[in-house]
Formats: C-alpha cells, structure tokens, sequence
C-alpha cells in the first residue's frame, strides 16, 4: 500500500469517534487493520470489537448497539473518502 493511501485511512480512521468515549476510533483499536486491494478495488477492514462483548446480556446487547454505530460510521466515512472502492468488514 502506497504512502499517500495509509496516510488516507488513518486520517479516515481519526476522525471516527466512538459515541461513547468520544475517543477516535484509531486510538481505540477497534480497527486491528485495513487492506487495500488496488486489484479488487476493495478495502478490508479487520476489526476486533465483538470479542471484547460483555458477559452480561444487557450489557452485550448495549455493545453491539454501540458496535454497529462505529460500523456504519466506519463504512460511510471510507465510503466518502474513497467512493470507487467497496468495503467489506472482516
């Protein structure tokens, strides 16, 4: 992956917060990493979020509401800043 591509993603990367902390989602690594396909114009984004879920079943379920705040957020602002490529959670 290029320079100019990693500096994109973690831009990207930075400006998500978490709407809980408030805290970036870079700093969080909620996002293990990212792979660019140039080939498939896709970008994999590996996440390691849903393994830290509470044992509690309400807490669990408040985590994965959270959880899918920071996928959807994740999805659009890659969508936004690179809106030729698809991108697929791993």
């Amino acid at each position: 992956m290029s320079p100019e591509m990693s500096r994109k993603i973690d831009a990207v990367l930075e400006k998500i917060k978490d709407p809980e902390s408030g805290l970036p989602v870079a700093q969080l690594s909620l996002v293990r990493r990212v792979r660019y396909s140039e080939k498939e114009k896709r970008l994999y984004i590996f996440t390691d979020a849903y393994r830290h879920l509470p044992h509690c079943v309400t807490c669990a379920a408040i985590a994965e509401t959270i959880i899918a705040t920071i996928v959807r957020d994740v999805t659009a602002e890659f969508q936004k800043e690179f809106p030729d490529l698809a991108i697929e959670f791993v």
